[in-house]
């Protein structure tokens, strides 16, 4: 015990503090305490894991955490273009508007504009983000082996169906079904037995 102690009195005992965890103890107790409580104190404790005790017996084996891998580098933000890209489709309504409420003929639209983060396919010159794009051009790539793509014959393709369609089904005039004819005939046969009873 130093002299930088103050004793208390607990009734019947003096009580000293601990220099360490700053408890107090009788004198006796405390001489005691005292090499247990700094070695409690400056050994670091092991923190428990719970995992390993619960499988500790059992067949399956500890799972080793993956180490952590870096964060994909953040892209750069292209604020500026889509701010830019907004202004000008305020101004293109803007201009529609009052070439509207003026009767003249409207402006052309503003030119897209092309997102540097989109990815374009090789083989039909589309555009996807990157997740979008590996899934795209993998099976573009497949479409494109299986058949040639040439933008012409596809346009001409898509006009003679359409032509086709037109052709084959030409436009029939609504039928009446049995059950929608029936009610109709009841109703025209109740309006004539009514109009003939009624008085003039």
């Amino acid at each position: 015990m130093t002299g930088a102690e103050s004793p208390f009195f607990d009734g019947l005992q003096e009580l000293f503090p601990c220099e360490v965890c700053r408890r107090s103890f009788a004198a006796d107790v405390l001489v005691r305490h005292g090499p247990i409580c700094r070695k409690v104190f400056n050994k670091k404790r092991i923190p428990f894991n719970s995992l390993k005790q619960r499988l500790q017996g059992t067949d399956i084996p500890t799972v080793k955490k993956a180490p952590q891998s870096k964060p994909p580098p953040v892209k750069k933000s292209n604020w500026r273009q889509q701010h830019e890209d907004f202004i000008n489709a305020i101004q293109a309504a803007k201009q529609c508007a009052l070439a509207i409420k003026q009767g003249r003929p409207l402006p052309p639209p503003p030119a897209p504009t092309i997102n540097p983060d989109y990815i374009q396919c090789p083989y039909c010159m589309r555009r996807f983000n990157e997740t979008a794009a590996t899934r795209h051009i993998n099976f573009c790539k497949d479409q494109s082996s299986r058949r040639v793509f040439d933008p012409t014959q596809t346009a001409a393709r898509l006009a003679a169906r359409a032509q086709d369609k037109t052709q084959a089904n030409p436009k029939k005039e609504p039928t009446v079904t049995s059950a929608v004819g029936a009610l109709l005939q009841s109703r025209t046969m109740g309006n004539r037995k009514e109009g003939s009873t009624r008085p003039k």
